[in-house]
C-alpha cells in the first residue's frame, strides 16, 4: 500500500522585497511553492499581502523579532529588543541578550500580537500558521511566549525545525552546523510546550540542509526519501497499527526570489547578503524544475498548505 504524502512546500521571508515576492509568486504559478509566511515588518508586506489575495496563495505569519524593526508603535524607541541603533539584535544578537537575560519577555508578547494584528490587517484573516524568523520561535523562555500567542489567536498550526538526517549532512560547515543542531536541541526542548498549548506541526520538516547552494533536485528527493523511511520505521503506536496506511505530512522551507537589489528591501536595515546573492534565484530555479514536480507524482506526494491539513 502506497503511503500518501501531503506536503507543505513553504516559501519564506515573502514580503522582504518586490523581487522576493515576484520570485516567490512565480514559484506559486508554477506548482513549486504550495503555502508562503510573511514578514509583516518586510518592505513590501503590503505588496506581498496584495499578491497572495490576487493568485489566491495561502499564507501565515513569519514571525520576526531578530531583523529590522518592531510593528509595536510604543517597542520602535525604547525596548530590549531593540539594539543601539534602534534595530532587532540580529539573528546571534537575539541569541546572545537572550541567554544574558536581556530581553522582557512581556515586550516579545507585546510585538508577536502586534505582528498577528498586522498580518490581520494586511491580508483580511489570522494566520492559520505561524513560524519564526531565522527559528527564534522555538528559543528558551520566547517558546512560551509564542505559544500563549498561538493559542490566544487560535491559530493551530507552527514549525518545529528538527530535520531527520541533519547529523549525516558532512558537508554542512562546521559553523553551521553548530547553529543547526542549537536549533534543533531548542526544537526538541518545545516540544512539550507546544503540545500543552495544542499547537500542532507537521510529522516531517525538512528544509536547514537544504537551503541556498545546497539546494538540489536530488537533495530534496533524498531528504523527503529518508525522512519517509525513518518516519514509517518507528515501532506502530497502539493506536496506529499501520503507519503505511496512514497520510503522512511534511512542510519543506524554502527561500526562492529573485536576488535583491539595495537600497530597496528588508525590514528597515536594507536587505542582508543571503538575499542579494545568486542563492535564491538557485531555490527557484530548483523548485520549478520539472524533474522535481514528476518526482511528486511518481511517489504519490500531495501539494497542500497548512488550511489544507
Amino acid at each position: 500500500r502506497m503511503l500518501q504524502v501531503k506536503l507543505i512546500v513553504t516559501g519564506d521571508d515573502f514580503g522582504y522585497c518586490p523581487r522576493r515576492n515576484q520570485g516567490i509568486v512565480d514559484c506559486f504559478l508554477a506548482g513549486a511553492v504550495s503555502n508562503v509566511s510573511l514578514l509583516v515588518n518586510g518592505s513590501a508586506a503590503a505588496d506581498a499581502a496584495k499578491l497572495a489575495r490576487r493568485h489566491n496563495i495561502p499564507i501565515g505569519l513569519h514571525a520576526n523579532l531578530s531583523e529590522g524593526s518592531p510593528v509595536c508603535e510604543v517597542l520602535k524607541t525604547n525596548s530590549s529588543l531593540l539594539n543601539q541603533d534602534g534595530f532587532f539584535h540580529g539573528k546571534m544578537g537575539f541569541r546572545t541578550a537572550l541567554s544574558k537575560g536581556l530581553l522582557n519577555m512581556s515586550e516579545v508578547k507585546q510585538e508577536l500580537k502586534a505582528q498577528v494584528e498586522l498580518f490581520h490587517e494586511l491580508t483580511g484573516h489570522l494566520p492559520p500558521h505561524m513560524d519564526g524568523h531565522q527559528h527564534v520561535h522555538v528559543l528558551p523562555e520566547v517558546r512560551h511566549v509564542f505559544a500563549e500567542v498561538l493559542e490566544e489567536y487560535g491559530i493551530k498550526y507552527t514549525r518545529v525545525p528538527v530535520e531527520p538526517g541533519l547529523h549525516k549532512c558532512d558537508w554542512l560547515p562546521p559553523s553551521l552546523m553548530e547553529f543547526y543542531l542549537g536549533v534543533e536541541k531548542d526544537s526538541f526542548n518545545t516540544v512539550d510546550v507546544f503540545t500543552s498549548h495544542g499547537i500542532r506541526w507537521p510529522d516531517i520538516y525538512i528544509g536547514l540542509t537544504t537551503m541556498g547552494k545546497n539546494m538540489s533536485v536530488s537533495n530534496i528527493w533524498s531528504a523527503i526519501n529518508s525522512a519517509i523511511t525513518e518516519f514509517t520505521s518507528k515501532a506502530p503506536s497502539p493506536a496506529d497499527p499501520t503507519p503505511q496506511s496512514r497520510t503522512v505530512t511534511i512542510e519543506l522551507m524554502v527561500h526562492p526570489g529573485y536576488p535583491s537589489v539595495p537600497p530597496i528591501g528588508g525590514c528597515g536595515e536594507g536587505p542582508d547578503d543571503f538575499s542579494q546573492s545568486w542563492e535564491r534565484l538557485h531555490e527557484l530555479q530548483t523548485l520549478i524544475n520539472p524533474e522535481l514536480q514528476s518526482h511528486y507524482r511518481t511517489r504519490n506526494i500531495q501539494l497542500c498548505s497548512f488550511k489544507d491539513l
